[in-house]
């Protein structure tokens, strides 16, 4: 029964050990001490984190350490998809990369996501809604070409692609390791990318592929960012998940269960050890929940609901000085 035992510990401490290791083997040493340190600090406490949208910089920020004389130490930011002047304008990613370098050398931890125009529009931004939108659908045919070397469909994702990699490689260069969260809830049927389980699978594999492979894009966490179950129009996690070798962190988004389904348990579970975190939320966590789930490795708040969906001064101040909650300040002390 001794040896029994003993065997078993080898085995979880091995899987603990790959779970741990980047899915990128040629990460960049600065992703790496990353991943390392998120491990470190993980079931101790809870980074706080802030989403800004890309026509406000980082004023949201500032409006953190406003209402809670705090912080925060993810810093969120979106490649954005729309006319150039909006709230998501497309020509606001040098300024988005060039905040990224400042916050990073203030210690913070950037990560990044990406409302991508859907590849069969032939422009470089579309709207949220309607033919063509963030929200739109493709048809089997269209899927089916994305997937098809040299098709029009294929090429025009590629642009896309090759645009963003343009941005991450800045970054790179200024050895600032990233967050990347790709085609975000996508076990919804809400976006373009969304609600096929294998469609979705293979899209985010291409896309590792092309930005690790081709592009040579080496300070990249990969997180596979799902959205909260328990709505008929979201399915399971599980049928999404593109495999252990293209996902460092799961994370899913919180905006109407108030964190009361299995969310917690069931990433865990699908991540075998991997790192999981609350990858956008409206109403913040509690303490008490952050004392029962002390393993989501961040909480990023998204972009105004700091203020709208949290509008009690002492609870939000509470959380950023409490105990589960880690700060800026702590983070680089």
């Amino acid at each position: 029964m001794k040896k029994f035992f003993i065997t078993l510990t080898f085995a979880v401490l091995a899987a603990w050990s790959v779970a741990q290791k980047p899915v990128n083997p040629n990460v960049s040493e600065e992703a790496k001490t990353l991943l390392q340190k998120l491990y470190s600090l993980n079931g101790k406490q809870t980074l706080a984190g802030q989403h800004n949208y890309p026509l406000y910089s980082d004023i949201l920020i500032e409006r953190v350490h406003n209402l809670t004389d705090k912080y925060p130490v993810v810093v969120g930011q979106d490649f954005g998809y729309s006319e150039p002047g909006t709230l998501d304008g497309i020509n606001f990613r040098q300024r988005i990369v060039d905040n990224a370098i400042k916050w990073h050398k203030k210690g913070a931890i950037i990560t990044l996501m990406w409302h991508a125009v859907p590849p069969n529009h032939k422009g470089n931004f579309t709207i949220w809604k309607g033919e063509h939108g963030i929200q739109s659908k493709l048809s089997d045919k269209e899927w089916k070409d994305l997937f098809t070397e040299g098709t029009e469909i294929n090429n025009n994702w590629k642009s896309q692609v090759d645009v963003i990699a343009f941005y991450l490689k800045q970054l790179q260069d200024e050895k600032v390791p990233v967050i990347f969260r790709p085609y975000h809830e996508m076990n919804g049927d809400w976006f373009w990318w969304g609600y096929n389980e294998e469609n979705y699978r293979k899209l985010y594999q291409m896309l590792y592929k092309r930005l690790t492979n081709y592009h040579e894009i080496n300070n990249l966490l990969w997180v596979f960012n799902a959205n909260e179950l328990g709505s008929s129009n979201v399915k399971q996690y599980d049928g999404f998940y593109p495999g252990d070798e293209y996902v460092d962190i799961l994370a899913t988004d919180f905006y109407s269960s108030g964190y009361k389904g299995k969310d917690y348990e069931l990433l865990q579970k699908l991540g075998k050890g991997k790192l999981i975190a609350i990858g956008e939320c409206g109403k913040l966590p509690t303490i008490e929940l952050l004392k029962q789930q002390p393993k989501w490795a961040w909480f990023m708040c998204w972009s105004e609901f700091l203020e709208t969906a949290n509008n009690d001064w002492g609870i939000r101040h509470d959380l950023y000085h409490c105990d589960q909650v880690m700060t800026l300040d702590e983070y680089t002390k």
